[in-house]
């Protein structure tokens, strides 16, 4: 019998996921950062930059940007170090992954930049290569997250840290009935108006509700190596930050 994920409220055949991921992805991509806008009404651009202050950076690391999507993080963490550092922007899907490209030329960000197109499941680095590794609303995409995990912790070096931004469960009831709402209500038909594509954001809706809630997360970064893990919410919940350090 095949084993079975969750893809959204659906259950699938698990070697489907990723594939089906990637429609999705390949559905969005030109109106990707429209709707992140529109959908976390700009607010992602200041999670992200408090993400990046939790990593404490430094000149002359080399960092890794996983499900880089359209390199919105990438940008930021090239700007906070002034391209002292090697950054490298991975995903596994190809037009996301180009349309960061794009993005990151337009912006004339080019210096010491490196795009890879990888899976998180599997990644292509030699163990202990990098200082840090971010994933911004990605990980819950991932097929097998444990295996991700595993994967990253190999790809650290010692002392390294593993941040994660990621849309987590609201801990504030009220909120939570009203975040429902505008996921399920506003949510696809505002991916419906602006993108041509209410379904694919009716998925991305149910894929956070299916994500591990914060204590689920964060004794999946305990099995799987990480040491001296925490995270912290943010919005009440809505995002939380999840860290995991390679010692």
């Amino acid at each position: 019998m095949d084993e079975k994920t969750h893809f959204g409220f659906k259950d699938v055949p698990k070697e489907q996921k990723q594939g089906m991921v990637k429609e999705v992805f390949d559905s969005v991509t030109d109106q990707y950062d429209l709707m992140n806008d529109l959908m976390s009404f700009g607010i992602h651009r200041l999670w992200k930059k408090h993400a990046i202050r939790c990593a404490q950076l430094r000149k002359n690391q080399t960092i890794l940007d996983l499900a880089a999507g359209t390199c919105d993080l990438t940008a930021q963490i090239h700007s906070t170090l002034k391209g002292n550092a090697q950054i490298y922007a991975s995903d596994i899907n190809a037009s996301m992954l180009n349309k960061g490209y794009e993005r990151l030329l337009d912006q004339g960000i080019h210096q010491n930049i490196h795009f890879v197109q990888a899976n998180a499941e599997c990644l292509p680095f030699a163990p202990s290569t990098f200082d840090r590794v971010f994933i911004g609303f990605g990980l819950r995409n991932v097929t097998d997250k444990a295996k991700a995990l595993k994967s990253i912790y190999a790809s650290l070096k010692p002392g390294g840290q593993l941040i994660v931004l990621e849309f987590s469960h609201c801990t504030q009831p009220m909120l939570a009935k009203i975040y429902d709402q505008y996921s399920f209500k506003l949510l696809p038909k505002l991916g419906q108006l602006f993108a041509n594509d209410g379904a694919s954001y009716q998925y991305l809706a149910e894929s956070i509700r299916k994500h591990e809630n914060q204590e689920a997360l964060q004794q999946l970064f305990l099995d799987s190596g990480f040491d001296d893990c925490e995270y912290q919410n943010i919005c009440f919940g809505v995002v939380s930050i999840h860290k995991g350090f390679r010692y």
